[in-house]
């Protein structure tokens, strides 16, 4: 009962309280809407491509300024990352995802109605920037604390959400286009994603009790072995304990130990009240935000692995639209190909999420060997030409952008990195070192664009920095064991040396005080004597 009593006080509704991870149950319709809000967050981000080649006519801008609107965009949604957990933290996952899904409905309809590119920074780039933060790190964090074992599987299979978008927006919203034109497409997007509320809604607080019933049962063996010890040698029943008779005889009777039975007569007599008072006085204090995931060294690295890895997750679905064009594709073709990228970016969410599931596997290195294959990726842009080549290179690229993608985040909570326990901070923080990347990134791919006049430009820039990334992530697992904890270690076992070179202390008698005085008074009578 006075769980459900806790549960009620928290935001929103009750939880869902298991005495270990789940493993599934509720965490199944937790996975559904990660999917849904995936699609609606990531799915349109990468899909916004479809807009590009419009808003530059309508608006007379040129590529950089137009990639400025995504640009601020990832980089609100990623510096306001901390913003994310606090909230969370303070108001529950379920309010500040229905919020997030608000926001960024509200922004993508206001832009359908936008006069300028400015009118775009503002709406998509800062109100839906604002929303796609708040929908998507609660939703992601919520779900990796319902799963352990499935935990990347799970995580892996349920973010395809934003693939199956971009194979079904691309299309979807290219032939609305040509039909209503692309303000009012750019409304309907819009409208679809108020379905982020919906998912919101479904997120219930989950609540692990691990040591309630361990620590009932314990203490009830060690009062009945006590008991059984004491009838065997005083031939003694149990109901003489109870009496009140004082046996004088048992060896558990010294004065050492006197005061240890009735410790173990009231879990016995009381039942369940120990689980009770185990229950209601840890109730620690939740840090809305714990920086103290910057002092290790591992996860900085991996953070930096994150900062520069970013620059390649955004700048090809959105440049590989104009890529085909200038080659000579078609508007349906270059579609198709965006569309071929999602759909191979799924079976390599897949894929990693079923690798990362077996055991045993040290996860930090399958991620290293799929970031230099994702590096590999990028750099085979430039060097394709006609429609067959780029679909070569995207459906590659696409594979290996999926389990790189889908499984960065969830990484965080591996033992490697930092734990499931300091997740929900860890996410915040690592995404908003991201944020500089993100503003940075098609930026500056727009800028070598406009000034080589080639759109291979932008895939040497990504692979750059994937290729830095790879570099400070193989530093994560070295930081974790050997760099940060060999001092460490050598400070121990110089003290263990140290201890063992002066020797155990002197053991002493149990009447060593007796002894002593003993000899005070044979010593005092010897003068006496004299």
């Amino acid at each position: 009962s006075k769980m459900t009593v806790k549960a009620v006080k928290m935001p929103c509704t009750s939880a869902n309280v298991y005495t270990k991870v789940p493993d599934g149950g509720w965490g199944w319709t937790v996975a559904f809407a990660f999917f849904v809000v995936e699609a609606l967050t990531y799915g349109i981000i990468k899909s916004f491509g479809v807009f590009f080649n419009d808003l530059m006519e309508s608006f007379d801008e040129t590529n950089s300024r137009i990639s400025w609107i995504i640009s601020i965009c990832v980089f609100v949604q990623t510096f306001t990352a901390p913003l994310s957990t606090v909230l969370s933290n303070r108001f529950g996952h379920r309010l500040v995802v229905m919020a997030g899904g608000l926001l960024v409905s509200a922004g993508m309809v206001i832009a359908s109605f936008a006069r300028s590119v400015v009118d775009m920074y503002v709406t998509i780039g800062i109100v839906s920037g604002l929303g796609y933060c708040l929908s998507f790190l609660p939703t992601v964090t919520i779900l990796s604390q319902y799963f352990d074992k499935r935990r990347s599987l799970v995580t892996a299979v349920a973010s395809t959400g934003e693939c199956f978008a971009v194979f079904s927006f691309a299309p979807a919203i290219t032939a609305l286009k040509e039909q209503i034109g692309w303000r009012y497409s750019m409304l309907s997007v819009g409208v679809l994603q108020l379905g982020i509320t919906a998912c919101g809604s479904l997120l219930r607080p989950i609540v692990i009790r691990e040591q309630e019933e361990v620590k009932a049962q314990p203490p009830e063996e060690s009062a009945e072995t006590k008991y059984m010890l004491e009838n065997e040698q005083t031939c003694t029943s149990i109901e003489s304990i109870d009496s009140g008779v004082d046996i004088t005889t048992s060896p558990s009777n010294v004065p050492g130990k006197t005061k240890a039975e009735p410790k173990s007569e009231e879990p016995k007599q009381h039942g369940q009240n120990p689980v009770d008072n185990s229950s209601t006085p840890p109730e620690p204090k939740t840090k809305l935000l714990d920086f103290s995931v910057m002092r290790d060294y591992s996860f900085i690295c991996y953070a930096f692995f994150g900062l520069f890895a970013t620059l390649g997750f955004f700048a090809p679905s959105l440049y590989i639209i104009p890529l085909s064009r200038s080659l000579g594709i078609g508007k349906d073709h270059s579609a198709y190909i965006l569309s071929a990228m999602a759909i191979a970016e799924v079976f390599g969410r897949i894929f990693a999420g079923w690798l990362l599931n077996k055991k045993p596997i040290r996860k930090i290195y399958i991620e290293l060997i799929c970031v230099i294959l994702l590096s590999v990726a990028l750099v085979a842009f430039p060097f394709a030409s006609g429609f067959w080549g780029l679909m070569i290179c995207s459906v590659y690229f696409g594979f290996m952008l999926g389990t790189v993608a889908g499984t960065h985040i969830p990484l965080l909570a591996e033992d490697d990195v930092v734990g499931i326990e300091r997740m929900s901070s860890a996410a915040g923080v690592y995404v908003f070192i991201q944020s500089l990347a993100g503003l940075a990134g098609p930026p500056l791919a727009g800028v070598l664009v406009d000034t080589t006049k080639n759109y291979s430009s932008a895939f040497y820039s990504c692979a750059a920095g994937m290729v830095l990334g790879a570099v400070f992530l193989a530093l994560v697992r070295p930081c974790k064991t050997g760099l940060c904890h060999h001092h460490q270690q050598q400070q121990q076992q110089q003290q263990q040396v140290e201890e063992g070179m002066a020797g155990p202390p002197p053991e002493l008698p149990d009447d060593f005080i007796d002894m002593d005085i003993g000899k005070a008074e044979n010593s005092g009578k010897g003068s006496d004597s004299v």
